[in-house]
């Protein structure tokens, strides 16, 4: 078996370490915010708040439901990798309000409903969204199978759920049923007003990176830093499950 020449094997060498820098750094930068927010966590204020308030509160609701789209890494890793490489603003509303429309759905009927499922499934589940995102930006199940899965219906269903994580967590505060329904939808309005401002920003900033030569360099390394992330996430809440039996 031939080896590399001593100059080859550098490059090789050179070439893992500039493709790996960006997974490791972005797993290193989770692991050292995961345990001050969690997927879905909610500050221990709002927590306090949801719990204590009764009657209609629109504003306060708004602001969290906002709050919590924006600081909602799991969130924005998914929408990330929908918009990758999407380019008309046609095409963006579009996903974007196919994954609104799901996650509204099941967050209003999984609280209503009193549906419970355990978080750290649910929340196991949107790690696994982010991974099936950046594979499918990668090409992966067309070079694997033969077959493009359909990305819309894939955007609609995750959606789904991600709203029935935010759910299962407000239902584990028992927020009061005085304005439960006007307040349930004044969250869910600022969900998709933290959304719209996320997406913006990340829209902004891809837009100034596809203008650069760097982008096609690196767009297959930022879909496996998303992977790596989007598997961190999975791994961190399936060890929760185990530990909480």
């Amino acid at each position: 078996m031939k080896s590399l020449p001593l100059s080859g094997a550098t490059a090789l060498i050179a070439r893992l370490r500039r493709s790996l820098f960006l997974p490791l750094l972005t797993l290193a930068l989770l692991m050292a915010v995961m345990p001050e927010a969690l997927a879905h966590g909610v500050p221990e204020g709002d927590k306090g708040f949801i719990q204590e308030s009764t009657g209609v509160m629109l504003m306060p609701f708004i602001y969290m439901g906002a709050k919590h789209m924006i600081t909602g890494y799991d969130h924005l890793l998914f929408l990330f990798g929908v918009i990758f490489f999407l380019y008309r603003l046609k095409d963006v509303g579009l996903y974007v309000t196919l994954f609104a429309v799901g996650h509204s759905i099941t967050l209003l009927f999984g609280v209503l409903s009193n549906i419970s499922i355990s978080s750290y499934v649910i929340d196991a589940i949107i790690g696994f969204s982010v991974v099936y995102k950046a594979l499918d930006n990668l090409g992966a199940f067309q070079r694997w199978f033969g077959y493009q899965p359909d990305t819309r219906a894939a955007t609609l269903i995750f959606g789904l759920l991600h709203g029935f994580g935010l759910a299962t967590k407000i239902q584990e505060f028992e927020i009061s049923p005085d304005g439960l329904i006007a307040n349930l939808i004044a969250f869910n309005v600022g969900v998709e007003i933290g959304q719209l401002l996320a997406l913006g920003g990340i829209l902004i900033l891809m837009g100034y990176w596809r203008r650069t030569a760097s982008f096609w360099r690196h767009a297959y390394t930022a879909n496996v830093a998303m992977m790596s992330a989007g598997f961190l996430l999975m791994g961190y809440q399936i060890t929760g499950l185990i530990v909480s039996q």
